[in-house]
């Protein structure tokens, strides 16, 4: 199955879907709020429509789970070999303050792995993408970009801008370097940072769901790094689980 997906015809959909949100963003828009308090915007909604429909018209025998669509219950997913995971926008409180850091998030998962992953920030026209087996890409360009030789000297540690719990700032402040510095991203970009390796580790010790993060964990897979999760601290976030809640998870090499 994987193998008849193409990446690029994701990478179109995912542009597609950035511009109708980015003629959105340029204007006045209402916000409205979801039972969970989340915010959610006639972009969220767009943005879904335009990646529901062509992915159900190109590869209609691959359920798709998405942040805006209809839950679908465990017992009609748990059997599910492959699925599409998709947040219409991530980061929609970035959205809402205009600070260009979201993204449109496409992940395909192979029973509980991402084995493909887009994520499209359009605000900055950055694209990385992945494909099991042939890499990971940030604008063309292989990931990582950038190593850090020295980390025991100085480690390069991103973290939530809108969601920064005290137990991740705790973990932070703990890390076994001479050095840290510290910057706040939002969205699925704090997970790409790493892949690219302008960051060496994202702690996320708080929630998230399953769609925040599978595209971006597709593009850090290929890259050579892992999202695990932080209670083992050696194995990997495993998708389409009963309860779509992430563990606290922490990406680094």
């Amino acid at each position: 199955m994987l193998e008849q997906i193409e990446l690029e015809k994701i990478v179109e959909i995912a542009q597609k879907a950035g511009d109708a949100i980015m003629e959105i963003y340029k204007k006045d828009f209402k916000v409205e709020y979801k039972d969970d308090k989340s915010p959610l915007t006639e972009a969220d909604i767009k943005s879904n429509e335009i990646i529901c429909s062509a992915l159900a018209k190109m590869y209609p025998n691959i359920p798709m789970l998405s942040e805006e669509n209809k839950e679908v219950a465990f017992k009609d997913r748990k059997d599910w070999e492959y699925y599409w995971c998709i947040d219409p926008i991530d980061g929609t409180k970035e959205f809402v303050k205009k600070n260009d850091e979201f993204t449109v998030n496409i992940a395909l998962i192979y029973k509980d792995t991402p084995v493909l992953g887009v994520v499209y920030a359009p605000a900055i026209d950055e694209m990385y993408k992945a494909k099991k087996g042939e890499g990971a890409f940030k604008n063309g360009q292989r990931l990582p970009l950038k190593t850090n030789n020295n980390p025991k000297d100085k480690l390069y540690v991103v973290a939530s801008k809108s969601h920064l719990s005290e137990e991740t700032q705790a973990f932070i402040d703990n890390l076994q370097t001479k050095e840290i510095e510290q910057v706040s991203k939002g969205s699925s970009l704090k997970l790409c940072m790493v892949a690219e390796g302008i960051a060496d580790i994202y702690p996320r010790l708080a929630p998230t769901m399953e769609w925040d993060t599978a595209a971006a964990d597709a593009v850090v897979r290929e890259s050579g790094k892992m999202t695990y999760q932080f209670d083992t601290d050696s194995e990997p976030v495993i998708y389409n689980k009963e309860n779509l809640l992430n563990p606290w998870f922490i990406v680094k090499d």
